[in-house]
């Protein structure tokens, strides 16, 4: 088998790499990524050298490129975790995360229609559901998207334009929408890392709002 894995030197796509790498001798993996502050090769340092791993540097956006990468490659499936995905930063600066999350996503989209539409498998967010209101304990796949952050917002219309070239065109794809992750190789912006890292240095736990609220954690 093989995956091509779009955004694999960063915090999910590494851990998922690496799972590829180490589960099967019989699946050849591609990794494509941009490397951004929070997608880096040390990431993959101890399964780089693997022969089964191919490594790309290149932006989702760059359509002629992440053609002939795929051409070339010829993969079963293609699995996106390329985003940017910090809720503070898009609401400081939401056009990064409009190019990645919306028109890289539509990048995506058009080289696979152009390739006989290889099966996509796309990482999204539960942050398209929005907050959960007091009455209401927990969401499912069937809850209406209410996002609330440009970030949730750009995540969410990437759902739909992959939602809508399925029924257009033919695409076959997957829409994963987990809760928040943390572990291994997370960069330490992130609330988990951030919190330890200030408990070390004998700082205070940021605390968001009176502390009341509720999140959902889900180990990488």
């Amino acid at each position: 088998m093989r995956v091509a894995v779009l955004g694999g030197a960063g915090f999910m796509g590494s851990n998922f790499v690496r799972h590829l790498i180490k589960s099967s001798s019989d699946i050849q993996v591609l990794v494509y990524d941009k490397l951004t502050y929070a997608g880096r090769l040390e990431n993959l340092r101890d399964v780089i050298k693997s022969p089964r791993l191919r490594f790309v540097r290149g932006d989702i956006c760059n359509e002629e490129l992440l053609e002939q990468v795929l051409k070339e490659f010829q993969p079963d499936v293609v699995i996106n975790f390329v985003a940017e995905t910090h809720v503070d930063r898009s609401i400081n600066d939401p056009a990064p995360f409009l190019r990645t999350n919306v028109f890289g996503v539509f990048t995506v989209l058009e080289v696979l229609r152009s390739l006989d539409n290889i099966k996509l498998i796309h990482i999204s967010t539960d942050e398209v559901y929005g907050d959960l209101s007091d009455t209401n304990c927990k969401a499912d796949e069937m809850w209406p998207l209410n996002p609330s952050s440009p970030y949730s917002a750009s995540k969410a219309a990437g759902d739909l334009l992959i939602k809508a070239y399925g029924r257009t065109y033919g695409l076959k794809y997957i829409l994963v929408r987990p809760s928040n992750n943390y572990g291994p190789y997370q960069h330490p912006e992130k609330l988990i890392p951030r919190t330890i890292i200030r408990l070390f240095l004998g700082k205070p736990a940021t605390v968001y709002g009176d502390g009341s609220q509720v999140r959902d954690w889900l180990y990488v």
